[in-house]
């Protein structure tokens, strides 16, 4: 099955129909997987409010926001950054690409300026995502006297050791290294002053929940904290209740993420699925791609069988170290080469841009 569409991608987890050995083509409805592409709306076209001159800024946040090409907030950004100024907890049910990470970043940076003492701890599910918050977030600092520190598994346990005892404003991580770092006594959690949680819903499905509750009942009660989900279950319910305190709720559903991507199905018995796929990979208008495998194993093998034909292509998985994988994504997004192949938790979260085909 192949996803077909222009523009930005932020990547969710794949559904298995081309995975599965037990699928044949007498099994198969097709109207679940082929559909249409419908006219795609973009978040920047829904109205809004405020603009950014509205939220009274800092003048050189305010010249770094416009710098990056931010006209005017987003909906998540335009009903968000006040209520953050104003230390309000904030429940945020937004899809991914909505923008939220700059809802929260701008006002949080807005705050360290006029209160340096401000320590915020982000847990993100995943390190790739770690990793691409703390950059959004560094983007929009230039000048200004905000520092970060990263705290992930795979990478450099010495370097974050470092970076963190410096006593950076932000620290941005996974529940897991965070939770070992607090162990270590590098992380000060009743130091910590605002909490946030993105993509709750997946940090729940990768069975975070217990270092989530552990890290959140050893910051002060005082605290601001910041939900943000695309879902909520009666999981996550349970969370809102135990962690937020009256917080403002906001539910920017958008256009559903899959809506303007063309989809379709290709039926191939399975020993001519991967023939089938370099066919695929040949074709001119599979510029840039996306392949999801089911494991690491797989995923290696098939980067390596495409390589082997003469495609660029490189892997991306849990088993290959943080650096490697940073620099695959590196050079994926600067594309040096056009087809990745990726287990979906590896790549989960990732927002990469001209992708014009995904391949479950």
């Amino acid at each position: 099955m192949y996803r077909q569409y222009s523009g930005g991608f932020r990547s969710h987890r794949p559904t298995n129909n081309f995975r599965r050995s037990h699928f044949s083509a007498q099994k198969i409805n097709p109207s679940l997987f082929v559909k249409a592409a419908s006219d795609f709306k973009k978040i920047e076209d829904l109205a809004t409010v405020n603009s950014f001159a509205d939220f009274n800024l800092h003048p050189t946040l305010l010249a770094n926001i416009k710098t990056k090409g931010f006209i005017s907030p987003t909906s998540i950004q335009d009903q968000a950054i006040l209520p953050i100024l104003e230390k309000r907890d904030v429940l945020g049910i937004a899809d991914t690409g909505t923008g939220k990470t700059a809802a929260f970043a701008i006002p949080l940076i807005n705050r360290i300026l006029k209160n340096p003492s401000e320590r915020i701890l982000i847990m993100a599910p995943t390190r790739e995502l770690a990793m691409q918050i703390k950059q959004d977030i560094r983007s929009l600092t230039p000048g200004l006297l905000v520092y970060l520190a990263l705290a992930i598994g795979g990478a450099h346990l010495r370097e974050q050791i470092i970076d963190i005892k410096r006593g950076p404003h932000i620290i941005v991580g996974t529940p897991g290294r965070i939770k070992d770092l607090n162990s270590r006594h590098v992380i000060d959690f009743s130091r910590m002053t605002v909490l946030v949680l993105d993509e709750v819903d997946r940090m729940l499905d990768m069975g975070f929940i217990h270092d989530i509750k552990f890290i959140t009942n050893q910051i002060p009660k005082s605290r601001q904290t910041l939900f943000f989900s695309a879902t909520v279950d009666r999981k996550i319910e349970s969370l809102i209740g135990t962690f937020l305190q009256n917080p403002v709720k906001l539910s920017i559903k958008t256009q559903s993420s899959a809506a303007h991507i063309e989809q379709d199905i290709v039926r191939v018995s399975r020993a001519l699925k991967e023939q089938k796929l370099q066919e695929m990979m040949a074709l001119p208008e599979f510029k840039k791609v996306l392949v999801f495998g089911a494991t690491q194993r797989t995923v290696e093998k098939l980067s390596i069988s495409l390589s082997a034909k003469g495609f660029k292509a490189q892997s991306l998985h849990g088993g290959k170290p943080q650096n490697k994988r940073t620099q695959v994504i590196k050079m994926y997004r600067e594309n040096v080469f056009n087809i990745l192949v990726a287990t979906d938790v590896a790549a989960r979260g990732l927002d990469i841009a001209d992708i014009t085909h995904v391949i479950n």
